[in-house]
């Protein structure tokens, strides 16, 4: 039987300095920790075939879900659905903190991308692909 994996995960994701870090990484779904900088913003993306639910912790924000916005804080939660295009930007003056569920995995297991500039760079090379089953 498998052990209790535990997080506190506000506490979790205020502590980490990381654009995005990969927490847990299962067969099914992935939980990953980001820290958007002042200015910052993930960059608009669609995943085809991968569900999102994003939970703010920190910060203030903009949500951008097929071409509707609205203003993101501490406690929202904001699901995006497979196949859907979307932003996250920061609007505050402090870092917009958060963590988001994918399902199924999306990044590779354990990735740390300091910032967005190297995250992008390990989509484009092939670094930071999901694990296979």
């Amino acid at each position: 039987m498998a052990s209790v994996i535990h997080y506190t995960i506000a506490t979790e994701a205020e502590k980490s300095p990381d654009f995005r870090r990969v927490l847990w990484t299962g067969t099914n779904t992935q939980l990953v920790i980001m820290t958007i900088p002042k200015g910052g913003e993930i960059g608009e993306e669609t995943h085809e075939d991968i569900d999102q639910i994003l939970t703010f912790v920190s910060g203030t924000g903009k949500a951008i879900v097929s071409g509707s916005e609205k203003n993101v804080a501490q406690g929202d939660l904001v699901v995006v659905p497979a196949g859907t295009k979307h932003n996250f930007v920061n609007t505050g003056e402090n870092p917009l903190i958060l963590y988001t569920v994918y399902g199924p995995p999306e990044h590779a297991d354990g990735a740390v991308h300091t910032t967005k500039e190297e995250a992008d760079e390990a989509e484009e090379s092939g670094k930071d692909e999901p694990p296979t089953s």
